[in-house]
């Protein structure tokens, strides 16, 4: 783990999407940092360890999904599937597919493997995938005010991580895609081992791009600002429970993700941004869904 030493920074963005606004100053107390997301590798070992059972090898019940198809209850997960050629990018449902016998050993589906993958990080994990986890590793899911701050490596206020141009020099800094999507990626195309991008300032890997990474928040529609009692990160106090008596800002099940993924494309996308955010259904794994884990200093 890497020793981020905390502070204050501008978090949000009042340039792009709606639920970065608004920019506003966090402080971070100092915490520990994963360096790589966590690989295949190390959730195997907690898997032969505690002999863990993830989310999307649970069976479903019907009584939760009423007028689905039975042919449909198994467990599984959704897995990018690029297109022929152009589609609406208002339908994302043109290249993600339900695909039975998915999970973390099988990322692509019954057939397919993590033997050659081991060290690329473990997708097709949920929430509670990712917490149980970190619980076993005597470690806890970063907030979203600790990732942000961690993401920018020291350069506050900046579009990117590395700066404000998205490919500087030409050259990608992280693993997003490159091309038109979802058809044309001349880049990767999914995930990449860990650590095969430059390192930010604070010497993290693929805090940016490669895949989305959970953080202990619930999602709200902005951020929530309260200047009279700033929020200090590092006791890990939840936005939402901040604000549990606005209404504006209802308790659900959706977790904010971090870090955008190889999926981020300009065009799709922009969300290969230190500010750039997503919300999740806590019991939703996808096959661009990963995490890393956090400690108190």
């Amino acid at each position: 783990m890497v020793m981020i030493g905390g502070g204050s920074f501008r978090m949000g963005s009042d340039e792009f999407y709606s639920d970065e606004r608004p920019v506003h100053e966090r402080r971070v107390d100092p915490f520990f940092l994963d360096r790589y997301a966590v690989t295949n590798a190390r959730f195997a070992e907690f898997v032969d360890a505690t002999g863990y059972v993830t989310i999307a090898e649970r069976k479903l019940e019907a009584a939760a999904f009423p007028g689905a198809d039975p042919a449909d209850l198994v467990p599984g997960s959704m897995v990018f599937t690029p297109t022929r050629g152009p589609v609406d990018l208002g339908d994302w449902r043109g290249w993600w597919r339900w695909q039975p016998g998915a999970y973390w050993r099988r990322p692509f589906g019954p057939g397919s493997s993590i033997d050659a993958r081991m060290q690329h990080p473990v997708v097709h994990v949920a929430f509670e995938d990712a917490a149980s986890f970190a619980d076993w590793a005597g470690l806890r899911l970063p907030t979203e005010a600790e990732h942000e701050f961690a993401s920018r490596g020291g350069v506050d206020g900046a579009r990117f991580a590395w700066g404000e141009e998205p490919y500087p020099g030409g050259i990608a800094q992280a693993n997003s895609w490159l091309g038109r999507f979802p058809y044309d990626n001349r880049g990767v195309g999914g995930t990449a081992k860990v650590g095969t991008y430059p390192a930010n300032g604070f010497g993290l890997f693929d805090m940016i791009g490669n895949v989305w990474e959970w953080t202990s928040d619930f999602y709200t529609p902005r951020h929530v600002r309260l200047s009279d009692r700033p929020v200090d990160a590092g006791k890990r106090e939840n936005l939402l429970a901040r604000a549990s008596a606005d209404e504006a800002f209802p308790s659900t099940a959706r977790r904010v993700l971090k870090g955008g993924s190889f999926l981020c494309s300009p065009e799709y996308c922009l969300r290969f941004r230190p500010a750039a955010r997503s919300p999740q259904s806590e019991d939703t794994g996808m096959s661009h869904i990963g995490f890393r884990c956090a400690r108190d200093a």
